[in-house]
């Protein structure tokens, strides 16, 4: 509780700052701490399913950053895109990608890796690239249809409601954290100001494609395995 209430505090100051700096509107922080705070009961109920009395811990609190840092990219969304916020955008998104790998080493070098810690992790990679989809299609650097790649995800989860056998657990995969990495990168490269609107959306798309051919190889593989 302690680490999201610090957590919660920083990002509201990184808000009220780049609120100042970019001239965002009056609600951003509200909206940063508001997608933060839903993000923390999302992370609370895992956690009380998944870690009911294991400690937080240093491997999930860097978790928690990166996913006061998307709540950040969050509330971008409905913001005027320009130069500047794009270039912030960027710079956050590459942040929270470059700390996506700090907080597994931390896991296992302290031997406090946890199922909870896994699926906080994999959420938040996932919110990311959902938010990340949407700002590229608001700031008119890719059609609607780049939302699809943000939700796959989700549809992916909503269909293991009414399908059990989507539900097992799969083998760990290099190709899903590879693929993963390059959504992300093609997301940002889409972004870029220095990249024209047509060839964005071709950027865009190869980091769709590549996404969408992960989750059906997954897909296939528990279908095989469904009986």
């Amino acid at each position: 509780m302690a680490s999201a209430i610090l957590a919660l505090l920083l990002q509201l100051g990184a808000a009220l700052a780049l609120q100042s700096l970019l001239g965002l509107g009056a609600d951003y922080p509200f909206k940063a701490a508001g997608a933060f705070a839903l993000t923390g009961v999302v992370a609370a109920l895992l956690a009380q399913r998944r870690q009911p009395a294991l400690p937080f811990g240093c491997a999930n609190q860097v978790t928690l950053a990166r996913a006061a840092l998307v709540a950040l990219l969050a509330a971008v969304v409905g913001e005027s895109p320009s130069f500047a916020l794009t270039w912030s955008v960027i710079a956050i998104a590459l942040t929270a990608l470059l700390l996506d790998g700090l907080d597994g080493r931390l896991a296992r070098s302290r031997g406090t890796a946890s199922a909870f810690g896994a699926r906080f992790d994999m959420e938040t990679d996932a919110l990311l690239i959902l938010v990340l989809t949407v700002v590229a299609w608001r700031f008119d650097k890719a059609g609607a249809w780049i939302v699809l790649g943000g939700l796959l995800r989700y549809a992916f989860l909503a269909a293991g409601q009414g399908l059990s056998w989507l539900r097992r657990p799969l083998p760990y995969s290099r190709r899903r954290q590879t693929v993963c990495v390059v959504q992300i990168v093609s997301l940002l490269v889409c972004l870029a100001p220095f990249v024209p609107a047509p060839l964005s959306d071709g950027v865009a798309l190869l980091g769709l494609i590549s996404l969408a051919a992960s989750f059906a190889i997954d897909v296939v593989w528990l279908a095989k395995r469904r009986d």
